[in-house]
């Protein structure tokens, strides 16, 4: 089978993921003043390097369940695989592109297009929602449990109740939560990765250092222990921001994968929040080896904005903890938000893409 076959085949076995056929973008514009939504293009490239025996792949592709600030199309992938499908690992919006190869295919290689739609999104928490949001009770109810590494019991219960005591509101709680992780954390850049979300150990420890999926993961998980529905959202940059330079990524994104988070407040349905990129612009938005203060007025706006608003120069994948990768005989992911790679010596290292190899590139269709 050559090249186009595979493309087209890719492109027929992953329809699925539209979640029964989402219209192609030109009908969006409809509904929806298109100059709002931005197209873009995301390709992962897999090129196995030093392969030993039987190769298994897979690859985060984009959110499949519909939101009102990401649109996407079905995802074509391509390759000398000896088989590739695509995998919706649950109902909750988590799907990947699963491919393997013979142990006789000594340079395996994978291609993984996703192209999509986003647009700004803005929650205002200060005004008095018009018509409260609803959503199903058993989705409220599973973002409410707690995983291997984001705990609600413990260390974490305690904190949350400390920090939400006489507060009666959702966004109340929620608030004061953002507002005691920008205070109280810090972003360490020696942190391999986004970090790995062990909460417990960071509050039992008292190190409260650490990248995205650390601080984020502390947001969901007070919150959580607080009787709120939180998620992370795992996802990558994919442009340039319009106004934190550090907060965005074009082009080469293989490194700009980036973990958002959500919460569900009672009269506002999921609201974006992300106190991790404030302590990012904190560290990142200043001269090398300097931080600017709370009280710059920079940090200041960032603060603001990041409880209630996302700028949608990212992709989100998905929501998902705990993964057992389907073929795999290793042990559970943390959370899929870099490609996966097993070869007869084991798993590769995802946070090393030089030598996984992997390259995960951007582009923006205007």
């Amino acid at each position: 089978m050559n090249r186009r076959q595979f493309l087209q085949q890719g492109l027929t076995v992953s329809a699925g993921l539209a979640l029964g056929g989402l219209p192609k973008f030109a009908g969006w514009a409809h509904a929806d003043d298109p100059t709002k939504w931005r197209t873009f293009e995301v390709t992962t490239a897999v090129e196995v390097k030093d392969a030993v025996g039987a190769v298994r792949a897979w690859v985060p592709v984009p959110l499949t369940t519909p939101t009102d600030y990401f649109k996407r199309e079905p995802d074509g992938f391509s390759g000398n695989y000896k088989a590739a499908r695509s995998v919706q690992y649950d109902k909750y919006g988590t799907a990947m592109v699963f491919a393997e190869w013979a142990a006789s295919e000594k340079a395996p290689q994978l291609e993984v297009k996703s192209r999509f739609m986003t647009r700004d999104r803005a929650i205002d928490v200060n005004a008095k929602p018009a018509t409260p949001a609803k959503e199903n009770p058993a989705v409220l109810h599973y973002f409410r449990q707690p995983s291997k590494l984001i705990r609600t019991d413990g260390v974490v219960a305690s904190t949350s109740k400390s920090i939400v005591m006489g507060y009666k509101s959702d966004v109340d709680k929620a608030r004061a939560i953002y507002e005691w992780i920008v205070d109280n954390t810090f972003r360490d850049a020696k942190v391999k990765g986004c970090g790995i979300g062990d909460i417990s150990t960071m509050l039992e420890s008292g190190y409260l250092g650490g990248k995205c999926a650390d601080l984020n993961a502390l947001f969901v998980g007070l919150a959580r222990a607080a009787g709120l529905p939180a998620r992370d959202v795992y996802g990558v940059r994919v442009a340039a921001s319009s106004e934190f330079k550090s907060l965005g990524r074009a082009d080469d994104i293989t490194g700009a994968q980036h973990c958002r988070a959500e919460v569900y407040l009672n009269g506002f349905g999921w609201t974006p929040v992300d106190p991790a990129d404030v302590r990012k612009v904190v560290l990142e938005e200043n001269l090398p080896g300097e931080q600017l203060a709370l009280t710059d007025p920079k940090v200041k706006r960032a603060r603001e904005k990041l409880f209630g608003a996302w700028e949608m120069n990212w992709l989100p994948y998905n929501y998902a903890h705990d993964i057992k990768l389907p073929g795999s005989k290793l042990s559970d992911i943390a959370f899929l938000m870099y490609p996966q790679l097993e070869t007869a010596n084991g798993r590769r290292d995802s946070l090393d893409p030089a030598n996984f190899k992997y390259t995960i590139k951007s582009k923006e269709i205007v």
